[in-house]
């Protein structure tokens, strides 16, 4: 069961103008919320960078904060499973086709709920496989946008080979992946780009600097060059659905031993704790204590 503009119907009745901004020109923003135990995870933070994602465009949001948990908590309750990941689709809604922003139109709001399923156990144990490119993305990759061609091609990259992720390059530095965020390992240091412009505000990127923070692991936010990539001990892809994951080979090539290293197996078990423990309904967050 979806949501589509104010009615509850299954997903395969679901249909939109073609003359939808979203359809016609890329004009809308997203967002991807896992759910564990039917409970949405880092809810206020994943409603933030909605919020962001729409200043970005100029798109007024349609709903409050509270109005949304509430829309959210229908769709999860309307589908199968403890553990679904949310999706939401803002768009500036139907009109004519003209570049120019429509005047009084509403937006069209569309949220559906998918399984959400764990890693694969295999990759968490041997690690998988990713591969570089060029960032040649627009420069506000801040902004969630539903025109994602550009990552669509690059992540098929990384697909056309059997690796699990296309690792960005932009200017002679890391940025981030086709869908996800990145960190590296030099010197028993976890390394991670600064949030700009140039790389989506990753909510697991956020939990992964706090764990780090949190328990005293050494930490650096800073630009990280390619060659640092390259001869990096361990990289790390953290998102919303693949939460943290070793990246063992890159390019054909072993990463530090060829292994998962000790920084990721400590980040993995810090991680399903504190996941753990917001979905036994602490009110209270240990990382914002």
């Amino acid at each position: 069961m979806i949501y589509l503009n104010g009615k509850w119907m299954p997903i395969e009745e679901a249909c939109v103008p073609v003359l939808d901004r979203g359809f016609i020109f890329g004009d809308g923003v997203y967002e991807v919320i896992p759910a564990y135990s039917r409970k949405p995870f880092r809810l206020n933070r994943h409603l933030n960078r909605l919020q962001h994602s729409l200043d970005g465009i100029r798109l007024k949001n349609p709903f409050s904060n509270e109005e949304w948990k509430q829309l959210l908590e229908q769709v999860i309750a309307s589908n199968e499973g403890e553990d679904q990941y949310l999706y939401l689709h803002i768009t500036r809604g139907v009109a004519k086709r003209d570049h120019a922003f429509p005047l009084n139109v509403a937006p069209t709001v569309f949220i559906m709920s998918n399984p959400l399923l764990p890693p694969p156990a295999e990759l968490l144990v041997s690690g998988a496989s990713a591969i570089t490119a060029l960032d040649n993305r627009w420069i506000r990759c801040d902004v969630k946008a539903i025109s994602l061609l550009p990552n669509v091609l690059l992540r098929q990259l990384a697909v056309d080979v059997q690796s699990l992720e296309t690792i960005l390059i932009r200017d002679g530095f890391l940025t981030e992946g086709a869908a996800s965020n990145i960190f590296i390992v030099r010197n028993n240091i976890l390394l991670a780009p600064p949030k700009s412009h140039l790389m989506l505000p990753g909510i697991t990127y956020d939990v992964v600097l706090e764990l780090a923070a949190t328990h005293n692991i050494k930490h650096e936010v800073r630009e990280i060059a390619e060659s640092e990539v390259r001869t990096a001990d361990e990289i790390l892809l953290t998102s919303s659905t693949k939460e943290i994951m070793p990246i063992t080979t890159l390019d054909g090539k072993p990463v530090g031993t060829g292994q998962p290293g000790k920084m990721f197996a400590q980040l993995h078990a810090l991680y399903q704790n504190y996941k753990a423990t917001q979905m036994r309904g602490h009110v209270s967050d240990p990382l914002q204590s």
